[in-house]
């Protein structure tokens, strides 16, 4: 057998939440074409609808769902629509999530608790519906999509640092509590990467010049640019695929080397 065969999914389920666009969107289109069978949810028609035409456009037939992930209720009855139409979910990709940019001293409390629940306890509500059924059939992939803020803080992002974080550690704690099931669970983290949320930090001055946080990116970069979505495709299959069934509990960064680099001299 081809080791290539190790990275395959064909025939299987896939659940990528927050795929409309973006990173999952990008994961979920290297699944469909690694072979799987693709279910994403977002939380509107708008948005359900410009996704599915997306996917159309790529030669992909996804099933999407309107969903709002904090909601348990909502979640295990996508996931039960999930099992009856497509078939018991193989892959869970945690990837649905939002970041508020606000100094902590100015953060309203109910900014902080969306945060948090989007990023940290909405992994924990789909996760919780889908391992039964991973359980059930023997085998199972779940992969939360982190951050470099899982590793380090910076300035006006205290919730999302505190999600990420919890976000880390759960993806421990279901390695450690479902691995004998054959489910394995890691996390992605990726660096800074090019999408519609990261595009006002991109944006050109009205000097000309670049955004300062983009030259600071750029310089804290080994590879000296932004990631790409398509530089997730990669890692996503792995971690989703039986290349990776010895593999767990592990945060997989994709940062270009950020996390390695001191940085240069002065």
């Amino acid at each position: 057998m081809s080791i290539l065969n190790k990275f395959s999914l064909e025939g299987k389920v896939a659940l990528v939440t927050g795929a409309a666009y973006g990173i999952g969107f990008a994961i979920a289109e290297a699944y469909a074409k690694a072979g799987a069978k693709i279910a994403f949810n977002c939380r509107s028609e708008e948005h359900l609808q410009q996704a599915l035409a997306d996917y159309a456009a790529k030669g992909i037939e996804a099933k999407g769902y309107i969903c709002d992930v904090t909601k348990e209720d909502d979640v295990r009855a996508m996931v039960k629509d999930i099992a009856e139409t497509l078939g018991t979910i193989d892959i869970l990709v945690n990837n649905a999530g939002i970041i508020k940019r606000i100094p902590m001293t100015d953060m309203a409390l109910s900014e902080f608790e969306q945060v948090i629940d989007i990023d940290l306890i909405a992994p924990f509500i789909v996760s919780k519906a889908v391992i039964p059924g991973m359980m059930e059939k023997g085998h199972g992939k779940i992969i939360n999509v982190c951050s470099m803020m899982s590793e380090l803080g910076r300035e006006t992002v205290s919730a999302y640092a505190a999600a990420k974080g919890g976000l880390k550690m759960l993806t421990k704690n279901i390695a450690s509590e479902y691995g004998a099931y054959n489910i394995q669970c890691n996390g992605i983290g990726p660096g800074y990467i090019a999408t519609p949320q990261t595009a006002p930090l991109r944006e050109l001055q009205a000097d000309g010049e670049r955004h300062p946080f983009d030259k600071f990116i750029i310089s804290k970069t080994p590879a000296e640019r932004w990631g790409n979505p398509e530089d997730l495709m990669g890692p996503a299959i792995f971690l989703a695929s039986d290349a990776s069934d010895f593999v767990n509990g592990h945060i997989l960064y994709v940062d270009g080397g950020i996390l390695a680099y001191i940085g240069k001299q002065p």
